[in-house]
Parts: C-alpha cells; sequence; structure tokens
C-alpha cells in the first residue's frame, strides 16, 4: 500500500503564512525593543531564522535567535539552547516550531522557559493540529487542521520549494 502526500501548503502559502506570523509577533510586541525567537531545532529554527528576516524589515525589533535542542523522542532528557538564561531573562519570548502534532516537545521547552523569569511567553507554529494530548496553544499559526490520529504532517523547508505534506 502506497501513502499519498497531499500538499496542504505550497512556497508560496508558507511564506505568506511566515510574514502573517512575523506582523503578529511585531503587533504582540509593538513595545519591545528585542524580542527572543527560540526556534526548535531544526524545522522550527528554520522558521524563527526566516521570521527573524521579516521582522527585521518590517518594524523596529530586534530579533535574536535561539536554537532550541529538544530529543524529540525524549523530550524529558536536558534541553540545550544556543543562549544563555541570562540572555533571555525578562525579555519576551517566541518559542517556535513547524508543527504542533500532539504537544509533548511545545511543552517539554515552555517549562524550560519558565524556569527562569520571563517578560512574556508566547509560541507559534506554522501547522497546528487539533490532536493534543497536553493543554498547550499556539498564539500565532499559519494553519489549522483536523486531522485523523494516523495521518502525518511533513514540512520541508528546505531548497526553493518549501511544502507541507498530510500523509
Amino acid at each position: 500500500m502506497t501513502l499519498t502526500k497531499n500538499i496542504i501548503l505550497n512556497h508560496e502559502e508558507i511564506n505568506h503564512k511566515i510574514k502573517r506570523i512575523a506582523y503578529q509577533i511585531y503587533e504582540n510586541n509593538v513595545n519591545e525593543t528585542e524580542v527572543i525567537l527560540a526556534g526548535i531545532d531544526s524545522n522550527g529554527y528554520i522558521l524563527a531564522k526566516k521570521l527573524k528576516l521579516i521582522l527585521n524589515k518590517i518594524s523596529p525589533i530586534a530579533p535574536v535567535l535561539c536554537k532550541v535542542e529538544i530529543d524529540k523522542k525524549k523530550p524529558r532528557n536536558s534541553i540545550k539552547t544556543s543562549l544563555k538564561p541570562e540572555d533571555y531573562q525578562n525579555k519576551s519570548v517566541v518559542l517556535i516550531d513547524d508543527v504542533l502534532n500532539s504537544g509533548t516537545t511545545l511543552i517539554y521547552g515552555v517549562k524550560h522557559f519558565l524556569e527562569v523569569p520571563l517578560k512574556q511567553f508566547k509560541t507559534a507554529v506554522l501547522v497546528n493540529r487539533n490532536h493534543k494530548k497536553y493543554p498547550v496553544k499556539a498564539d500565532f499559526k499559519g494553519i489549522s487542521l483536523s486531522t485523523s490520529l494516523n495521518e502525518h504532517i511533513d514540512v520541508v523547508l528546505e531548497g526553493k520549494a518549501f511544502k507541507a505534506y498530510l500523509k
């Protein structure tokens, strides 16, 4: 049996969603001079870099990238970030990932950042699925989908043809 892939977002649509999320982040941080864009490795970090480029063009806010390394199979293992906790303490932080699936990765990422006092904390995802096992939500999302539990979403953010697939 072959799995068929249905494109749910093409390159142009993904770029549009990223731009819209960047404007939402700006609107939510209009009084800030700096915002930490914490991207979950690897696609979340790629999204964070793209959001940073757009925020640099549309706002006076200085976006600071932070790579978040979480073992998605064992999220309770220690989480590494490219910034030290004092670098994001009392700052506005946006945790970014490509797909909010069960919520496991995002909730452990949230837990990590809440160990230091923050000014504001939000989450952003490109695709939000409605099958969460944890009470975590995306504050900024590109698209929300109700999918079955046996369906999977792949996001490809490499090269010149970004795509999000449902398979």
